[in-house]
Protein backbone atom coordinates (compact mmCIF):
# COMPACT_ATOMS: atom_id res chain seq x y z
CA UNK A 1 0.00 0.00 0.00
CA UNK A 2 1.22 3.43 -0.91
CA UNK A 3 0.50 6.72 0.81
CA UNK A 4 0.06 8.43 -2.60
CA UNK A 5 -2.00 7.31 -5.61
CA UNK A 6 -2.96 8.84 -8.91
CA UNK A 7 -6.62 7.99 -8.19
CA UNK A 8 -8.48 6.98 -5.03
CA UNK A 9 -11.99 5.55 -5.48
CA UNK A 10 -14.23 5.51 -2.41
CA UNK A 11 -17.01 2.92 -2.53
CA UNK A 12 -17.02 -0.59 -3.99
CA UNK A 13 -20.46 -0.63 -5.58
CA UNK A 14 -21.07 -0.90 -9.33
CA UNK A 15 -19.83 2.62 -10.10
CA UNK A 16 -16.81 2.35 -7.79
CA UNK A 17 -15.69 -0.97 -9.24
CA UNK A 18 -16.00 0.36 -12.80
CA UNK A 19 -14.21 3.62 -11.91
CA UNK A 20 -11.33 1.83 -10.16
CA UNK A 21 -10.90 -0.70 -12.96
CA UNK A 22 -11.03 2.02 -15.63
CA UNK A 23 -8.45 4.20 -13.89
CA UNK A 24 -6.11 1.27 -13.27
CA UNK A 25 -6.48 -0.05 -16.82
CA UNK A 26 -5.57 3.40 -18.16
CA UNK A 27 -2.29 3.19 -16.22
CA UNK A 28 -3.12 5.21 -13.10
CA UNK A 29 -1.93 3.83 -9.76
CA UNK A 30 -5.34 3.37 -8.15
CA UNK A 31 -6.69 2.59 -4.68
CA UNK A 32 -10.24 1.29 -4.18
CA UNK A 33 -11.49 1.69 -0.61
CA UNK A 34 -14.66 -0.14 0.40
CA UNK A 35 -16.17 -1.06 3.74
CA UNK A 36 -16.67 -4.73 2.86
CA UNK A 37 -14.54 -6.51 0.27
CA UNK A 38 -16.99 -9.44 0.21
CA UNK A 39 -19.66 -7.21 -1.34
CA UNK A 40 -18.05 -5.67 -4.43
CA UNK A 41 -20.81 -4.47 -6.78
CA UNK A 42 -23.42 -6.22 -4.64
CA UNK A 43 -26.67 -6.68 -6.48
CA UNK A 44 -30.10 -5.97 -5.05
CA UNK A 45 -32.68 -8.63 -4.26
CA UNK A 46 -33.54 -8.60 -7.99
CA UNK A 47 -30.08 -9.46 -9.36
CA UNK A 48 -30.61 -8.51 -12.99
CA UNK A 49 -28.70 -6.54 -15.60
CA UNK A 50 -30.49 -5.32 -18.66
CA UNK A 51 -33.85 -3.93 -19.50
CA UNK A 52 -34.47 -0.81 -21.55
CA UNK A 53 -32.59 1.69 -19.35
CA UNK A 54 -29.96 -0.36 -17.50
CA UNK A 55 -29.31 -2.44 -20.60
CA UNK A 56 -28.30 0.71 -22.49
CA UNK A 57 -25.92 1.73 -19.70
CA UNK A 58 -24.35 -1.75 -19.61
CA UNK A 59 -23.79 -1.59 -23.40
CA UNK A 60 -22.12 1.81 -23.07
CA UNK A 61 -19.89 0.58 -20.21
CA UNK A 62 -18.98 -2.45 -22.34
CA UNK A 63 -18.12 -0.25 -25.34
CA UNK A 64 -15.78 1.76 -23.11
CA UNK A 65 -13.98 -1.37 -21.89
CA UNK A 66 -15.83 -1.79 -18.59
CA UNK A 67 -16.53 -5.06 -16.82
CA UNK A 68 -20.25 -5.07 -15.90
CA UNK A 69 -21.30 -6.98 -19.01
CA UNK A 70 -18.44 -9.45 -18.68
CA UNK A 71 -19.22 -10.10 -15.01
CA UNK A 72 -22.90 -10.53 -15.85
CA UNK A 73 -22.10 -13.06 -18.58
CA UNK A 74 -19.88 -15.06 -16.20
CA UNK A 75 -22.44 -15.13 -13.38
CA UNK A 76 -25.77 -15.39 -15.22
CA UNK A 77 -28.37 -18.02 -14.51
CA UNK A 78 -31.08 -16.83 -16.93
CA UNK A 79 -31.34 -14.70 -20.08
CA UNK A 80 -34.61 -13.19 -21.36
CA UNK A 81 -35.70 -10.87 -24.12
CA UNK A 82 -38.16 -8.35 -22.67
CA UNK A 83 -41.09 -6.71 -24.46
CA UNK A 84 -41.30 -9.20 -27.32
CA UNK A 85 -45.02 -8.50 -27.65
CA UNK A 86 -44.10 -4.95 -28.75
CA UNK A 87 -42.11 -3.72 -31.73
CA UNK A 88 -38.38 -4.46 -32.14
CA UNK A 89 -37.42 -1.01 -30.87
CA UNK A 90 -38.74 -2.01 -27.45
CA UNK A 91 -37.03 -5.40 -27.25
CA UNK A 92 -34.41 -5.49 -24.56
CA UNK A 93 -32.21 -8.33 -23.26
CA UNK A 94 -32.00 -8.95 -19.53
CA UNK A 95 -29.77 -11.37 -17.64
CA UNK A 96 -30.40 -12.56 -14.11
CA UNK A 97 -27.23 -13.36 -12.17
CA UNK A 98 -26.33 -15.43 -9.16
CA UNK A 99 -25.77 -12.67 -6.57
CA UNK A 100 -22.89 -14.38 -4.78
CA UNK A 101 -21.18 -15.41 -8.02
CA UNK A 102 -21.54 -11.87 -9.41
CA UNK A 103 -19.59 -10.45 -6.45
CA UNK A 104 -16.99 -13.26 -6.63
CA UNK A 105 -16.31 -12.59 -10.30
CA UNK A 106 -15.98 -8.85 -9.66
CA UNK A 107 -13.54 -9.46 -6.82
CA UNK A 108 -11.45 -11.82 -8.95
CA UNK A 109 -11.25 -9.26 -11.77
CA UNK A 110 -10.32 -6.45 -9.38
CA UNK A 111 -7.71 -8.51 -7.55
CA UNK A 112 -6.07 -9.32 -10.89
CA UNK A 113 -6.08 -5.79 -12.29
CA UNK A 114 -2.62 -4.23 -12.59
CA UNK A 115 -2.14 -0.81 -10.91
CA UNK A 116 -5.05 -1.45 -8.51
CA UNK A 117 -4.77 -1.79 -4.74
CA UNK A 118 -7.79 -2.77 -2.64
CA UNK A 119 -8.38 -1.64 0.93
CA UNK A 120 -11.19 -2.53 3.35
CA UNK A 121 -11.97 0.45 5.54
CA UNK A 122 -14.36 3.37 5.85
CA UNK A 123 -13.42 6.85 4.70
CA UNK A 124 -14.27 9.30 7.48
CA UNK A 125 -12.91 12.57 6.10
CA UNK A 126 -11.50 14.23 3.02
CA UNK A 127 -8.31 16.27 2.75
CA UNK A 128 -9.08 19.52 0.97
CA UNK A 129 -6.48 22.03 -0.19
CA UNK A 130 -7.35 25.12 -2.24
CA UNK A 131 -10.90 23.81 -2.80
CA UNK A 132 -9.57 20.51 -4.22
CA UNK A 133 -9.88 17.07 -2.64
CA UNK A 134 -6.33 15.76 -2.29
CA UNK A 135 -6.83 12.68 -0.14
CA UNK A 136 -8.81 10.77 2.46
CA UNK A 137 -8.54 9.64 6.07
CA UNK A 138 -9.94 6.24 6.97
CA UNK A 139 -11.60 4.98 10.13
CA UNK A 140 -8.34 3.17 10.91
CA UNK A 141 -6.66 6.64 10.94
CA UNK A 142 -4.71 6.04 7.73
CA UNK A 143 -4.16 8.95 5.37
CA UNK A 144 -4.02 8.38 1.61
CA UNK A 145 -3.35 11.12 -0.90
CA UNK A 146 -4.06 11.33 -4.61
CA UNK A 147 -4.22 13.55 -7.64
CA UNK A 148 -7.90 12.64 -8.01
CA UNK A 149 -10.48 11.29 -5.58
CA UNK A 150 -13.65 9.70 -6.94
CA UNK A 151 -16.56 9.41 -4.49
CA UNK A 152 -19.07 6.69 -5.39
CA UNK A 153 -20.24 5.96 -1.85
Amino acid sequence: MLPYYDVIVVGGGHAGCEAAAAAANLGSKTLLITMDMTKYAQMSCNPAMGGIAKGQIVREIDALGGYSGIVTDRSSIQFRMLNQSKGPAMWSPRAQSDRARFTEVWRHLLENTDNLDLWQDAVVSLHIEDKKVTGVTTKKSIDYFAGSVVLTN
